[in-house]
């Protein structure tokens, strides 16, 4: 660990997360994780409109070993929204856990459900995106559930998590499809992106 800490940088829905930089018991020690603001509480329940998608992926309490949200939930007739989180074990290369991605089309919804499969693809806590350091993971999704015909349940695909430190707020998720999939190839990035990836 670096030695580097965050500092408070957001508030979502109903819920105030002190600062992204706390200390958790997990495996052999402890480690510093910078916390994913917002899964306990969707943001949308704060500003009075209902998440009418993704309710297949529960909301966890707390903060899990990974996770994110994409921010607020679609008003208009063109948008897209994710959120997904699950456990982690960096000793031993291993992920697991749930997405969903939401493609809204002229008012018609895309969802996509996904699983993650076990091996993780790539982890660093030294990495640097849009010019800022922070931790990034790679991970393999697989399509469980989907109501966007062009994307087919068993339909495998890639999700890489940036999540910033240093106080800076810069997170992003990619997602990379096959070309049946391709509505659902979305990067999100910026101030209401928010990521949990922990560190080496």
């Amino acid at each position: 660990m670096s030695g580097r800490h965050d500092t408070p940088r957001a508030t979502f829905g109903l819920v105030r997360l002190g600062s992204r930089c706390l200390t958790l018991r997990a495996g052999l020690g402890a480690v510093v994780i910078a916390p994913l603001l917002g899964l306990a509480t969707m943001a949308g329940q704060a500003t009075g409109y209902p998440v009418q998608y993704c309710s297949q992926v529960p909301i966890v309490q707390g903060i899990p070993p990974w996770g994110f949200h994409t921010g607020a939930p679609i008003t208009g007739a063109n948008g897209s929204y994710a959120r997904g989180h699950g456990d982690i074990n960096l000793a031993a290369n291993t992920v697991s856990g749930v997405l969903c991605q939401v493609n809204r089309i002229r008012g018609r919804d895309g969802l996509i459900i996904m699983s993650v499969e076990h091996h993780l693809g790539y982890h660093s806590h030294y990495a640097d995106m849009w010019g800022y350091p922070g931790n990034v993971m790679n991970i393999t999704v697989r399509v469980r559930s989907s109501n966007d015909p062009r994307c087919a349940v068993g339909t495998i695909g890639q999700v890489k998590l940036f999540a910033s430190y240093n106080g800076v707020r810069s997170d992003s998720v990619q997602f990379y499809f096959p070309r049946a999939c391709k509505d659902h190839r979305h990067l999100y990035h910026g101030t209401q992106v928010n990521n949990q990836v922990p560190p080496a």
